[in-house]
């Protein structure tokens, strides 16, 4: 049980290049190097966060706009299982339950009045995720819901009270479901002045997960309109070879700046324009179309939830 613990938090470390993982409470212990030979250092310290004030959560249902007061740990089975595969090894899922705790108690101690009488929603475009047991369990066939259901439960259990912090303070914990080979930084996505804990790391094994990488096909004219919709003043010379380029990259690999006919976008703002599942980009025209090949899913900010997935399936 130790060991595997040890792993999920090395999942995290890795991922996020973060010095502690922490519970709150108030003896202090470590651990050793784990099995993929990178020192872990569990701090178990006391600080001002008691976890006894963050039992239970104001949840606002986004669908009603209604409010409901749920245990914490409960309200986590409905986010990893809305945010993770339950096909996912175990450890991956109890690396996501660390994860979403970190945030739900950041955005409670940062966000209090965001969302007025609510502390966090339930929508992954605003805060993450969440799925009532009962919908969940109707989403699975029905040979595999009381296991799906068990192994969520254990992963939010197993860690209960763990959440990563930096500097004694709980972190803007973000995740994905693929980086496409690197994660990203956030000032690259959403600008601002960065976060030392969030930085671009290497994600091995997520070429295993092909269904990841996509295409997205445009026609001239869908292109064309597309842009119109968000400049009226567009133009664009497909004659000229040089219409549409990438400028520039970050250094995760994806898109940073790119010019498409008489506007020089960022990898963000044309991932939004076209639909396109991540940043992580490249563009080329054929005949009457422009192809976008996309690698990864997702922002690409903190915890690749499939780099999870495959560092848990390789640990030696």
């Amino acid at each position: 049980m130790k060991k595997a613990i040890i792993y999920f938090i090395g999942i995290i470390i890795l991922i996020f290049l973060i010095p502690i993982v922490c519970t709150l409470q108030t003896k202090e212990t470590s651990a050793e190097t784990n099995s993929m030979n990178t020192v872990v250092s569990e701090s178990i310290i006391e600080n001002n966060y008691d976890y006894k004030q963050y039992q239970t959560v104001k949840l606002l249902h986004t669908e009603n706009n209604s409010i409901e007061e749920i245990k914490l740990d409960e309200y986590l089975y409905g986010v990893v299982s809305a945010e993770m595969p339950a096909s996912f090894n175990e450890e991956a899922l109890k690396a996501q339950a660390v994860v979403a705790r970190t945030y739900t108690i950041y955005k409670i101690i940062n966000n209090s009045t965001k969302h007025g009488d609510a502390q966090i929603c339930d929508d992954s475009g605003c805060c993450q995720a969440w799925i009532s047991k009962e919908d969940r369990m109707a989403k699975w066939s029905e040979n595999e819901r009381e296991s799906n259901w068990n192994k969520i439960v254990n992963a939010v259990n197993s860690t209960q009270g763990k959440i990563i912090t930096y500097n004694n303070e709980p972190i803007n914990a973000f995740f994905h479901s693929n980086s496409g080979g690197k994660t990203e930084i956030p000032i690259n996505v959403w600008g601002g002045s960065g976060m030392p804990y969030l930085q671009v790391v290497e994600t091995s094994g997520e070429e295993n997960y092909s269904q990841y990488s996509s295409e997205a096909v445009f026609s001239k004219d869908e292109l064309k309109n597309k842009m119109i919709e968000k400049y009226s003043d567009f133009e664009i010379d497909f004659n000229d070879q040089s219409c549409i380029c990438i400028l520039e990259y970050t250094e995760s690999g994806r898109v940073k700046t790119i010019k498409i006919g008489n506007k020089n976008l960022s990898g963000v703002e044309a991932r939004t324009i076209f639909g396109l599942r991540s940043a992580n980009f490249e563009v080329v025209i054929e005949g009457d179309n422009i192809k976008f090949t996309v690698k990864g899913y997702g922002h690409g900010i903190g915890m690749s939830q499939t780099g999870a997935d495959s560092l848990a399936n390789n640990r030696k």
